[in-house]
């Protein structure tokens, strides 16, 4: 017999069973009319990027407040991972260590802290779900999006740190999202600009890319994100996101029975060449439940993806009863992350870790130092210069702060700054910072040029001749072991 939940939904029109499978974002730290009358209207939810969290976590928890308070229903989630994916913490740099470093530790209790520490912040800031951990194993050094995301490049590690995540996350009362299914992590490209593949048997998949994912399952994991890329061992022709075949494992042979939530459709891997409404009405063809949209979009496009959803309804390419289902599964995931929360009382007061001033965990700079890597002895400090090599953010990190504090900056592809210069002519030792250098070759000649005395890698550490201090990813904690490191060998500041 249906339950309530899938009667009360049969009984809506298809109108508002559209908008009820949708997770789009405006633009901004406040609730505009357009989408409160979306939100009015049975919108699914509200994914929060950086314009949404810039003003700081007070002004976070005003939003959701405002968003809960014409829907409280409705989905509010964000792309909290810790290290170097944060939006809470976007101006400061994450209060707590990413997966690689977590994973370097190899501390499944100092993993489920730090869910739990991730989750305790967002719960007060208001929000539902968090769209992490990521559970692809980064197992090609070169990939471009995941990399320091990760916490391993092999599967059963992954898989250990993802659950223990899920549940350190869940324990908050705040949902977790395991990403991006079926795995992003032996890929080459950037699902953001183009769209990837990950050309192996099934064999393969079994036993790396989809370990870490069965783990989250086990965990009790609410959510599971798609991920933009071709499998051509399930399907040669469309993504991930709007595959039936791809989605079909993640419910058969995992036996996954929560929420599919989409990655955002406005990426290139998912409606390059086809627009964001005909990706969406696919991917809920293809099984998908709830549809991440992407940042700053304007209401009237969520209104055209709506319209594209009903007249695939009424032209038969997308069965009523699957939008149905997909509603359905919604609403009965949001009553569960209700349980969960709790919503009386509500979190309401801001939780430690997200006061930019609070000292940080002494167990997350415990584990910090854990983490380090240091390859070769390092040499005398003694007077040294920091150098910076900026390097541009994947879109999933954003342009946020990363790195010491340096004393110069030098470029690709120009001369070196004659702050550099002079250090170099006074025989001043040089501690250069970059971020994944091998895989960018324009940094490794620069590298080359600048001969440092030791470089600081702060992204994924790939290979690299010469003396190199790892922490595997950035974060505020991984800033205090380097600087430790840095200060024994001499560094004076």
């Amino acid at each position: 017999m249906p339950t309530a939940t899938v009667l009360a939904t049969q009984q809506r029109d298809v109108a508002t069973l559209a908008l009820g499978v949708l997770m789009p974002s405006f633009r901004g730290t406040t609730l505009p009319a357009d989408y409160a009358a979306l939100l009015a209207e049975g919108l699914g939810g509200i994914c929060l990027f950086g314009t949404n969290t810039a003003a700081g976590p007070a002004s976070v928890r005003a939003l959701t407040d405002a968003i809960h308070a014409v829907r409280p229903g409705a989905v509010v989630a964000v792309d909290e991972e810790g290290g170097d994916v944060t939006r809470l913490h976007a101006a400061q740099g994450s209060p707590v260590l990413g997966p690689a470093a977590l994973g370097a530790v190899d501390d499944l209790g100092l993993t489920r802290a730090t869910g739990r520490a991730v989750g305790l912040d967002l719960a007060a800031a208001g929000i539902d779900l968090d769209l992490a951990p990521v559970a692809d194993v980064n197992s090609n050094p070169d990939n471009p999006v995941i990399g320091t995301r990760s916490f391993s490049a092999d599967a059963a590690p992954a898989a250990a740190h993802v659950a223990a995540w899920v549940e350190g996350l869940r324990s908050a009362g705040v949902a977790a999202c395991a990403k991006h299914f079926p795995g992003h992590g032996d890929t080459g490209q950037d699902s953001h600009l183009e769209l990837p593949t990950l050309d192996v048997p099934l064999a393969v998949m079994a036993e790396r890319e989809l370990v870490p994912f069965a783990a989250a399952v086990e965990a009790g994991v609410a959510a599971v994100m798609t991920g933009h890329i071709v499998v051509p061992a399930l399907d040669p022709d469309l993504p991930g996101t709007l595959s039936a075949p791809v989605l079909g494992l993640l419910r058969e042979r995992l036996g996954f029975r929560g929420v599919i939530v989409s990655d955002a459709l406005d990426m290139a891997g998912a409606s390059g060449g086809r627009g964001i409404p005909e990706a969406a009405v696919l991917s809920l063809v293809a099984g998908a439940d709830l549809l991440c949209v992407g940042p700053a979009k304007p209401a009237a496009l969520v209104r055209e993806i709506q319209a594209a959803i009903v007249a695939a309804v009424a032209d038969g390419r997308l069965a009523r009863e699957r939008l149905e289902e997909a509603a359905g599964r919604v609403e009965t995931c949001q009553g569960t992350w209700r349980d969960v929360r709790g919503d009386s009382p509500r979190h309401v007061t801001i939780s430690p870790v997200s006061r930019g001033n609070a000292a940080l965990d002494p167990a997350q700079v415990a584990g910090a130092r854990r983490a380090l890597r240091i390859e070769g002895t390092l040499p005398d400090l003694q007077g040294a210069m920091v150098v910076t090599v900026p390097t541009t953010a994947n879109v999933a990190v954003g342009e946020v702060p990363w790195g010491l504090e340096p004393d110069a900056i030098a470029r690709v592809g120009e001369e070196p700054p004659p702050a550099v210069t002079a250090a170099q002519a006074e025989g001043r030792p040089l501690i250069v910072q970059v971020r994944d250098a091998h895989r960018r070759p324009e940094v490794g000649a620069l590298l080359a040029a600048l001969a440092p005395a030791v470089v600081v890698e702060w992204g994924w550490p790939g290979a690299y001749d010469g003396g190199r201090i790892c922490p595997h990813g950035w974060s505020r904690p991984g800033a205090v072991a380097v600087t430790e490191a840095l200060r024994a060998a001499g560094w004076g500041r």
